[in-house]
């Protein structure tokens, strides 16, 4: 866990201060402080500070909330990308951006509600199915989510379309610090909720049945759990788009270096540190050019994806 936030803060570090306009830490404290330095102030405090911020906050939160579903439903296909919450919140914040002109706050109250509608809609549909068929009926409604929000941006503004097509990759690269401290309220009003979750999330781990005999309330932790989880995914959703296979990765990456076990807190530190070092890469990969940060994570995600379909595969036909 040390290693992890060790890692996560020197990514921090790195994407202030190096990259294509590189300042030093001490000229990076002194701005900190108040003194204005000739156009270093701007580039610094005005753009790579509340996105590397940004960063930091939607790799945590999508972290955390792909781990407490994929933990939940005891599958790592079970994020929040994969079976549709996070294009339930794109959806409807699409939806408030083009059809009603909603912007700042608004977005995000519309990205909230969208997330918890559809997971109400897959929970409803899903109902005695399992895991694996909520994690279809998942995948049917992200597959419809998508079809709309293609449909609005083809009715929208050249302008707003642009837009919303960069954000809908998963961006950073409009972070204003309006969305840090949007997101990071969130967050503060979150965290002590998922601290409550997490010996629910504990006890669900083990399966229905066991958690019941332990003692626990099996459906009043799934509805804490769900919603906190869905919460988690649709905030940083609103801040920077549906970063891909952020989620998808974060749980199993941080349960393989914790040998084994699901670990809350460090799958938030392993989103932050995807996000962050993904950002890095967008960045500065290509002179001149900022690539949105959902391209590198979508890059990742997608071999990670097929490697785990595969594996699945053979396992279930005992090869």
């Amino acid at each position: 866990m040390g290693s992890a936030v060790v890692l996560v803060f020197g990514l921090l570090a790195v994407n202030i201060l190096l990259g294509s306009y590189t300042v030093t830490i001490g000229d990076f404290f002194a701005m900190l402080g108040g003194e204005r330095i000739p156009g270093a102030s701007f580039i610094v405090m005005e753009n790579k500070l509340p996105q590397a911020l940004l960063g930091l906050l939607t790799g945590a939160s999508f972290g955390a909330a792909g781990a407490i579903f994929q933990t939940m439903l005891r599958n790592p296909l079970a994020s929040p990308d994969i079976i549709g919450i996070s294009y339930g919140a794109s959806a409807t914040a699409v939806a408030a951006v083009v059809l009603l002109g909603v912007r700042g706050a608004g977005v995000s109250l519309a990205a909230v509600v969208g997330a918890l509608l559809v997971a109400l809609l897959i929970t409803v549909l899903a109902r005695g199915r399992g895991g694996t068929g909520l994690i279809l009926v998942g995948i049917g409604t992200a597959a419809f989510m998508q079809a709309a929000v293609t449909f609005m941006l083809s009715r929208a503004d050249i302008n707003n379309a642009q837009d919303l097509m960069v954000w809908m990759t998963g961006s950073l690269n409009s972070a204003t610090w309006e969305r840090v401290a949007i997101l990071g309220a969130a967050l503060l009003v979150l965290v002590p909720f998922t601290a409550v979750g997490l010996r629910q999330l504990s006890g669900l781990a083990l399966g229905d049945d066991t958690a019941a005999g332990l003692g626990f309330d099996v459906p009043r932790a799934r509805l804490l759990l769900t919603v906190v989880g869905v919460l988690l995914a649709a905030f940083p959703t609103a801040a920077a788009g549906p970063i891909a296979f952020v989620a998808f990765l974060s749980g199993p990456i941080a349960k393989r270096l914790n040998a084994g076990a699901s670990s809350l807190p460090l799958s938030a530190l392993v989103g932050a540190a995807i996000v962050l070092a993904a950002n890095f890469v967008a960045v500065n990969a290509l002179p001149g050019t900022a690539l949105p940060v959902g391209v590198v994570t979508g890059a990742l995600g997608a071999p990670f994806l097929l490697w785990l379909l595969i594996s699945s595969n053979r396992a279930d036909q005992g090869g």
